[in-house]
């Protein structure tokens, strides 16, 4: 017989709590949406209308998304062999890297927006007027704490050294063992930054309003401006796209690990 698990009534009501903190928002926003835009009584699910009518919800929602892919990109190719490295051979930088990591919590992003458009100003017109290029180096900053903790907790959790020494001694070469070997074994670790970049950037307000692109997060302020309800009703489309995204990529994640666990029977 399966032995019965004792679920304690503090952890229920622990867990009751978080969940009315997590939820009452939501419905409370939820139910400010479905009011009438004009005599601001309920139920009307117009305003749900009024945002995926409006062409600039998908124009912007598009563009928030595909810098966020980007900026998830980059940041995996520059940290991951980083990290690797540290980890196998200069274990004494981990401290150096992780005080790095520290100081975009301690710059704040206005001050950080009119650095680098001073820094960036004479750079080619692709990079430095394009959302895709001059906000995703702008957004590889702000994610480095997240993604470096991220991956920095991956590979503690991993036995680096036996790992790289056993796929050498099979005559693997670096780049075959960094993807073949190490990186299905920080792959947790590496949703999980990519997770938390994600939600960074399609909520991220500052950068891209004082660089003047118009992102979603800047869409939603602008609706916010000029209509309350509909922007109750965008901010919950927003929150829903956002974790959609996510378990997309936890999706992905777990396909190809379940292909790679069935390829290696």
């Amino acid at each position: 017989m399966t032995p019965r698990r004792f679920v304690a009534p503090s952890a229920v009501a622990w867990l009751l709590v978080g969940a009315a903190y997590f939820l009452i928002p939501l419905i409370a926003t939820f139910l400010f949406s479905l009011k009438n835009d004009q005599t601001a009584e309920c139920c009307t699910f117009a305003n749900y209308g009024i945002v995926f009518d409006d062409p600039e919800f998908w124009k912007t929602i598009r563009l928030s998304l595909v810098v966020a892919l980007e900026t998830i990109a980059v940041t995996l190719a520059l940290l991951v062999p980083t990290v690797y490295w540290v980890h196998l051979k200069l274990p004494r930088l981990r401290a150096l890297i992780g005080f790095l990591a520290l100081v975009p919590f301690v710059v704040a992003p206005i001050i950080l927006v009119v650095g680098l458009l001073d820094t960036y100003r004479g750079t080619p017109t692709w990079f430095y007027a394009e959302p895709y290029g001059f906000l995703a180096a702008a957004y590889v900053i702000l994610a480095f704490p997240y993604m470096y903790f991220s991956l920095d907790t991956g590979f503690r959790s991993i036995d680096v050294h036996t790992l790289t020494e056993a796929s050498q001694s099979l005559g693997a070469g670096w780049p075959t063992t960094l993807i073949r070997v190490i990186l299905p074994n920080i792959r947790a670790a590496a949703l999980a930054g990519s997770f938390l970049t994600l939600a960074i950037v399609m909520g991220e307000f500052t950068i891209a309003s004082l660089a003047q692109f118009k992102t979603f997060p800047v869409h939603i302020q602008y609706v916010n401006q000029n209509k309350a309800y509909a922007a109750a009703a965008l901010t919950l489309v927003a929150f829903g796209i956002t974790w959609a995204a996510m378990l997309s990529l936890l999706a992905v994640g777990r396909g190809r690990a379940t292909a790679a666990a069935q390829g290696a029977k």
